[in-house]
């Protein structure tokens, strides 16, 4: 009954149920953890100037660099089994000292903000190592079908978090929520375990991407991570392609914050806490039905480049049209197609590397190149803008030809990863036997 109810949704086999329900509720609980986490770090940024929050921002970029380097040799040192479970014990301990000093400390702003930048690292860290994690658990056959409705277990996450701080944060308190996330990311470490058994159990996976050596220890140097994505041109065009993303990203952001400079403080409330709702509920439905079939059907390349040509479209008719409402719907477009499309299309992408690739060398892409494309893309924005003068509707024409460059690098990462995945060629027929 449940699978014939899943299939109707997700092209599953019977063998797979087990493994994607339990992918489903782990990255649920893991995002969940950070949007307890993220009202709270938002909060405090009120009680700062513009220029403390820029710093801290840069301060995110280096700390974020600083951790991957870390990761890196975690991943060299660390038995591949515990290496998981190990990061998230470690981020759950760590808010765990977070809420001890919160206790301890008088004068709290510096822990405040030592809390700000943590949090910021925690909130690409904990899912890119997720995503890790899924692209050694599947094949790449099962990643075009499956990551989809897993990605959305993330959005559920998302809804299912913010409702911890805005209903009890009265009953709770605000440094008692520290504790709720510690706990919600301690109990991943008994959900890690049972999918490394279900790989070898339900999924018969055991061999994907893994030689004979890998099975203790990854090993390698700490910093290979780095020195793969510099000399791998896969990697080069997938740091290319969240460059692009950061750059759309950032000037659709900027855009919006501009526009809704002359509402009230309640009216823009309003309207980004309508946008999330409506952004969450999108990425479910179009997670669950359509994902996995853009991927089964039209492979990586058009799942990576379906976003970017809604988007190239969306800034056209923003460059004719600069309104609010044009910029509202690419804002719910853009975050929406990301989680349930791009994201899960993007993370499939790591089902064509080896192991060692996938554990040093995307939290680069993911964290690094993410992180700082966030800072390059917020000052390329003031500079078209207050440098030199450019209003709204140049700046989206400049957005079009981003997004358009945007698509063409998905195209070819499709190919690249069509090429590298010869298994994958045959995956439309297993689709269709499994649905019958």
């Amino acid at each position: 009954m449940l699978f014939d109810l899943l299939r109707k949704a997700v092209l599953l086999e019977r063998n797979e149920v087990r493994a994607t329900l339990v992918s489903f509720g782990f990255v649920l609980m893991l995002m969940a953890a950070y949007y307890i986490l993220r009202p709270v770090r938002d909060a405090m940024a009120s009680d700062w100037t513009d220029a403390e929050v820029s710093w801290l921002w840069t301060l995110n970029f280096f700390i974020s660099a600083i951790a991957v380097s870390l990761y890196g040799g975690a991943v060299t040192s660390v038995k591949f089994r515990k290496l998981v479970t190990s990061v998230y014990g470690f981020f759950a301990l760590s808010f765990l000292l977070f809420y001890l000093g919160t206790q301890a400390i008088t004068d709290r702003t510096l822990v405040d903000k030592s809390f700000y930048v943590w949090v910021s690292v925690f909130s690409l860290f904990h899912i890119s190592v997720f995503w890790s994690f899924m692209a050694d658990l599947f094949t790449k056959a099962q990643s075009l079908r499956l990551f989809g409705f897993i990605g959305a277990g993330a959005s559920v996450g998302a809804l299912v978090g913010p409702s911890i701080p805005t209903f009890f944060v009265g009953s709770l308190g605000t440094d008692n929520l520290l504790l709720a996330a510690s706990v919600m990311l301690l109990l991943t470490m008994p959900v890690i375990g049972v999918l490394q058994n279900l790989k070898a159990g339900d999924l018969h996976n055991e061999a994907q991407q893994v030689g004979a050596d890998d099975l203790e220890y990854i090993g390698g140097h700490p910093l290979a991570g780095f020195r793969e994505f510099i000399t791998n041109p896969y990697l080069l065009s997938i740091g290319v392609f969240i460059l692009l993303y950061t750059s759309i990203s950032s000037f659709v952001y900027f855009e919006l914050k501009n526009l809704l400079a002359d509402y009230s403080r309640e009216e823009r409330t309003r309207i980004w806490g309508a946008m999330d709702l409506v952004v969450n509920s999108l990425t479910i439905v179009t997670a669950f039905f359509v994902t996995g079939r853009i991927a089964s059907r039209f492979g990586v390349g058009a799942t990576l480049a379906c976003v970017p040509v809604v988007i190239c479209a969306g800034m056209l008719m923003l460059a004719a049209a600069p309104m609010v409402a044009v910029v509202v719907v690419l804002q719910v477009v853009r975050r929406a197609g990301n989680y349930a499309i791009t994201r899960p299309g993007r993370e499939m992408l790591f089902t064509a590397v080896d192991r060692e690739t996938r554990f040093k060398a995307k939290p680069v892409i993911d964290i690094v190149v993410y992180r700082g494309g966030d800072t390059i893309n917020a000052w390329a924005f003031t500079a078209l803008t207050q440098g030199l003068g450019l209003g709204l509707g140049a700046v989206a024409m400049v957005g079009a030809v981003i997004a358009a460059i945007w698509g063409a690098t998905g195209l070819y990462l499709g190919k690249v990863f069509r090429e590298q995945s010869g298994d994958v060629a045959t995956a439309p027929a297993d689709i269709e036997t499994a649905a019958r």
